[in-house]
């Protein structure tokens, strides 16, 4: 069990670390955001980035987006992988957020959650990175570091989520996750991570034994 103190000093140094961009999708408008992380799922952020510039110039507003052909969207995101379902997904949702919110991305879980194609990872981005709220983003980087860390001791998204939301400060837990994200990267991978130039492995219970 890490002490607030340690925590304070992890996120200090991961902060220092990554100091800038943090979320790597690139968008310009909220429900962009809310589409490319549709996307990247169980596909990289750097394939996404790269389909997302061609797939919104074809469908430049929301409008568009609702009144699209599932088909041809498959077109544009067939690279993403599970392209027939993350097109449904897509289309429905845009019908959605002007049907039942205005056309505009909601800013609360429960109405996120309700979108198509949408569950909490996707749910706590937006609540993040668009409305600036308290989120924890759990992604695959999330679950190998907060345990490899010794912030958490499970696998289950959910119960992740509920543990940091106990233990970080409201105010960097969505940049945190984030960063996680850039040091799962650059440091921490899943296979050989590079202990030796860790800046936190001083607080890691992986980087202490190894």
């Amino acid at each position: 069990m890490h002490s607030k103190k340690e925590i304070d000093e992890i996120i200090r140094l991961l902060e220092a670390d990554y100091p800038d961009e943090l979320c790597s999708l690139e968008y310009v408008k909220d429900y962009e955001l809310l589409f490319a992380t549709r996307l990247a799922a169980q596909c990289t952020d750097e394939r996404v980035n790269q389909v997302t510039p061609a797939f919104y110039a074809a469908y430049p507003t929301l409008q568009s987006l609702a009144e699209a052909d599932v088909a041809d969207v498959e077109k544009y995101i067939h690279s993403c992988g599970f392209y027939h379902t993350k097109a449904r997904d897509i289309v429905s949702a845009a019908q959605m957020l002007i049907s039942d919110f205005g056309g505009r991305v909601p800013g609360t879980m429960e109405e996120l959650l309700k979108l198509p194609g949408v569950g909490r990872k996707t749910a706590n981005i937006i609540l993040g990175d668009v409305y600036r709220k308290p989120a924890v983003v759990v992604d695959t980087h999330c679950i190998r570091l907060s345990n490899r860390i010794g912030l958490v001791n499970f696998e289950d998204p959910y119960k992740i989520e509920l543990a940091l939301r106990d233990i970080l400060p409201p105010d960097k837990s969505n940049d945190f996750c984030h960063r996680l994200v850039l040091h799962g990267r650059a440091v921490c991978p899943a296979r050989k991570p590079k202990c030796e130039i860790c800046s936190i492995r001083g607080y890691c219970d992986y980087g202490k034994t190894h």
